[in-house]
This record gives C-alpha cells, sequence and structure tokens, in this order.
C-alpha cells in the first residue's frame, strides 16, 4: 500500500517542559491507532513538537489531523492554565 495523503506538522514551544507534557499526553494516543488508514508520529527536535501522519486518502488525512490538532490544542490549553495557577 502506498501513502497517498501526507502531512507534517511542526509547533514550537516555550519550554522543554511544555513539549515534554504535550508528547507524554498524547503518546498513549498516537500507540493505540483506530484505523489503518492513518499512521501518526509524534516527535521532538528541540523545542518544537512534529506531528506527522501518512494517510491512505485526504478523508483519514484531514480526520486524524482535526483528532491531533483538537487534542493538542486542548493539552496546551490545560498547561497555561496551570502555569498561571502556578505562578
Amino acid at each position: 500500500m502506498s501513502v497517498r495523503a501526507k502531512a507534517d506538522i511542526r509547533l514550537k514551544f516555550q519550554t522543554e517542559q511544555q513539549l515534554k507534557t504535550l508528547l507524554d499526553a498524547l503518546t498513549p494516543e498516537a500507540r493505540a491507532t483506530v484505523t489503518r488508514r492513518a499512521n501518526v508520529k509524534l516527535q521532538k527536535d528541540g523545542l518544537f513538537f512534529v506531528l506527522t501522519v501518512d494517510a491512505d486518502d485526504t478523508v483519514a488525512l484531514r480526520s486524524t489531523l482535526n483528532a491531533y490538532l483538537r487534542w493538542i490544542n486542548s493539552t496546551v490549553s490545560i498547561i497555561g492554565v496551570l502555569e498561571r495557577a502556578m505562578c
């Protein structure tokens, strides 16, 4: 099977701890694949979080990206709330 749709998303974080927290939160989701139509890879590159999605088609790519981007947004929002509460 050849990959027909691929996306790489790079997000820069201010601190190593923010990045580690995000990776820790999303790694279980990446390991428990729901569909065979898309594969997800999470990486750290310096202060960048890298999300790579390889999918069989654009529908699978879009739905996988939407799910991960929502999870990222929720996690980053929670990190911000916790950081403000600790100040």
